[in-house]
């Protein structure tokens, strides 16, 4: 089967446990043969005057050893079989986080993150399932059902079987058409779940700005909407699956009325003896959840090949960046360079970086400055490695940073971006993400950079205060030094500050920036910013309009040149004057 062939990896670690589960449950079903037939061989001793008390009692300590041994063996081979269902579950979801942290941006521009969550939670426990109650069905219709009807055939009679079991060949046609239908509109309710996940997550996050535009009804009625296609693709699904119980106890149903009415004849004519025909009709009775479990099987596996096929696409998803097999080492980044480097996003048409070309040492800070969507983050995050670039447009120490190996680039680089993920713990942890056995000192120290002490000691339990969800319990300012301290205490070689001060006054924005330039001398500093002040310290600033160059130079030499950058530092100037 397709299922099986597809988590090979699994079912080969594994293969012990599963042998161990299968061989207790054939064991069982061996077993679960013995009462019918004793039960049917003392009717026939109480028929014909031959049972006694002694008989009796060994018959009964007998049946209810064998329920003990039952139970005991049923315990081990369920705890086996779920035991690594649920293994399996838990190797999948971490397969899935490892895949999902090494995807690109243009990844999660194809994948929405409900249907991503929708994959993690409800698909991954389908393919569990599978693995569990689908393996337990199987064995059940396979293994029950054959050492049943050997049974059956061995110790009654083969033609009172065969007469029986007429209506199965029809159940096997209708549970694999319903089936079919069973995967196509399991993967349609999945979907729509997923789509429901997307609206949710879009309406908590953004329930202060849908109450400041009044928009709560309106958002109810869409999710309303949302909601009831998910429950129509259920119900669906649901009454396909409705449709297997009725058929199973229909075709039991003329199974046992051909057996009852068969085997009386049988008994009539003195072909088999009335123990043997309530012995048949008990055999029969066993086979009801071989049949039951085919259907179940059925359904089950369905669900999980339709599962397995989400996931897996999602897994054949590669990055859009690889390492070479060989990297160059590079130790320090002794000077970053751009020549002519151009960059279109995975989805645009239009360049957003254009003929970009620039040198800056070790120990350099560039600005880069420009109007809102002239291109400065997206020059950052090319240091990033997020996306692929065409080769020998960006160079490390020299050698083309395709050449060194994404682990080593992404070392160098503490990023700030503009918006800030933080996490719902302290703000010790928040500060610490990317160096978890920082000492209380470098904390201490960060957090003195970023200007963020004083607020700290205003909060009621300090560096244990507790965030909130995205930072809900700090302010735009606060939430940005935050973001500060986090990337200072990495003292990282390259620090990109993607327009990291705009929500601090100027003053504290003059603290920062003199802080990084005392603390960080030496080490390389890129930072994009709306407010000019920010970057009249650099060593060289661009000016960027559309994605190109527009100008660049020193402060002074872009004072002097009384183009865009000097009519925004006058204007920038006037308005700071105005304020105080």
């Amino acid at each position: 089967m397709s299922f099986v062939t597809r988590l090979q990896w699994f079912f080969k670690t594994r293969w012990l446990h599963y042998t161990l589960a299968i061989t207790l449950m054939t064991a069982v079903s061996l077993l679960q043969t013995i009462p019918p037939k004793m039960i049917g061989n003392t009717i026939d001793d109480i028929q014909k005057g031959h049972l006694t008390a002694s008989d009796l009692s060994r018959t009964v300590v007998f049946l209810i050893g064998l329920a003990l041994l039952l139970y005991v063996l049923v315990y081990v081979w369920i705890t086996t079989l779920y035991g690594n269902s649920v293994l399996l579950e838990k190797l999948l979801r971490g397969r899935f986080m490892a895949h999902l942290t090494r995807m690109t941006p243009s990844f999660f521009q194809r994948n929405s993150t409900g249907q991503l969550m929708a994959l993690a939670t409800n698909d991954i426990l389908n393919i569990g399932n599978t693995a569990g109650y689908g393996v337990m069905t199987l064995v059940n219709t396979l293994v029950g059902a054959s050492v049943v009807i050997v049974t059956m055939i061995s110790l009654i009679d083969y033609r009172l079987m065969l007469a029986a079991l007429i209506p199965l060949p029809l159940l096997a046609v209708v549970i694999s058409f319903l089936g079919r239908k069973v995967r196509a509109r399991f993967m349609a309710a999945q979907d729509a779940f997923g789509k429901m996940n997307d609206h949710a997550l879009e309406s908590i996050s953004g329930i202060r700005v849908l109450r400041s535009y009044v928009q709560e009804n309106h958002d109810l009625a869409a999710f309303d909407d949302v909601t009831s296609v998910v429950m129509d693709r259920n119900r669906e699904v649901s009454l396909l699956n409705a449709l297997f119980q009725p058929l199973i106890s229909l075709i039991v149903g003329v199974s046992y009325s051909i057996g009852i009415g068969y085997g009386s004849y049988l008994v009539f004519h003195g072909e088999i003896s009335l123990g043997q025909l309530i012995s048949f009709n008990i055999y029969l009775g066993m086979l009801i959840w071989p049949m039951i479990s085919f259907g179940e099987f059925i359904n089950v596996l369905q669900r999980g090949n339709a599962s397995v096929d989400r996931v897996e696409q999602s897994f054949l998803q590669q990055p859009d960046l690889a390492d070479q097999e060989r990297p160059v080492q590079v130790d320090v980044p002794a000077s970053i360079e751009m020549r002519g480097l151009s960059f279109t996003y995975p989805t645009a048409e239009q360049p957003s970086l254009r003929n970009i070309s620039f040198t800056l040492e070790r120990g350099g800070t560039l600005g880069i400055v420009g109007r809102t969507g002239s291109g400065k983050s997206t020059l950052l995050k090319q240091l990033l490695r997020q996306y692929p670039l065409a080769e020998e447009q960006l160079f490390i120490a020299g050698v083309p940073v395709e050449a060194i190996g994404l682990d080593r680039v992404k070392q160098w680089v503490s990023y700030v971006p503009q918006e800030h993920l933080l996490l719902s713990k302290s703000i010790r942890d928040n500060i610490a993400l990317g160096k978890v056995d920082a000492t209380d000192e470098e904390i201490a120290k960060a957090v003195e950079m970023a200007s963020f002490t004083s607020d700290i000691a205003l909060m009621p339990e300090g560096m244990g205060t507790i965030v909130g969800e995205n930072g809900v319990m700090l302010s735009g300012g606060q939430k940005q030094r935050l973001a500060i301290a986090r990337a200072l205490i990495l003292d990282a070689e390259i620090l990109a500050m993607d327009d990291s001060l705009s929500a601090v006054d100027a003053r504290t924005e003059s603290r920062i920036l003199q802080h990084i330039r005392k603390e960080r001398a030496g080490k390389t500093t890129f930072i994009t910013t709306h407010r000019l002040s920010a970057v009249s310290h650099a060593d060289w600033i661009l000016v960027l309009d559309e994605g190109r160059i527009l100008e660049e130079g020193t402060h002074e030499e872009l004072m002097h040149f009384g183009g865009w950058y000097r009519k925004q530092w006058e204007r920038q100037q006037m308005e700071a004057g105005l304020e105080d």
